[in-house]
């Protein structure tokens, strides 16, 4: 079972997803239908969905990058020690996710926001659960597991 807790600092998130809490539920429920990890595990993350100036304070905060992004992962655990406790089934907090309004409708000018934003979360959610893409290599792992997960909850 995955869970997430969907925080909500920007107003406008509303005027794009009227339920934020409950369009992500929906969805979760979708990828635990067909994800391993998510059906053998308690997974649970906190989502928060910002806009430009909250972020940037986080990036430059944790990052020291003085700019907005479009989203920002911190992982509670490293990816060996989350196999671990994976392995044990325990009740597991991956960490926190931010994701930034802004950025979402900028890209929601070329395809639907619905869309981006999916895929903007699950790009937070692979970091959550241990992925990186330092290298082509680690890129593409990380690709293919967010387009499966994408795919799981059409």
């Amino acid at each position: 079972m995955i869970k997430a807790d969907v925080l909500v600092s920007e107003r406008n998130w509303k005027k794009h997803i009227r339920n934020p809490n409950t369009y992500l539920k929906n969805k979760l429920k979708k990828a635990e239908k067909k994800i391993v990890i998510f059906k053998k595990n308690k997974l649970n993350f906190t989502l928060l969905l910002s806009g430009n100036n909250e972020i940037k304070k986080l990036n430059k905060k944790f990052r020291k990058k003085n700019k907005t992004t479009d989203v920002l992962s911190f992982p509670f655990y490293e990816k060996k020690i989350l196999n671990n406790l994976i392995n044990k089934n325990n009740n597991i907090y991956l960490g926190d996710i931010i994701i930034n309004l802004n950025k979402i409708i900028k890209v929601s000018k070329k395809q639907n926001f619905f869309i981006a934003f999916d895929k903007i979360w699950i790009h937070g959610l692979t970091h959550l659960l241990g992925y990186r893409h330092k290298s082509n290599r680690d890129f593409y792992v990380m690709h293919k597991l967010e387009n499966k997960i994408l795919k799981s909850i059409e």
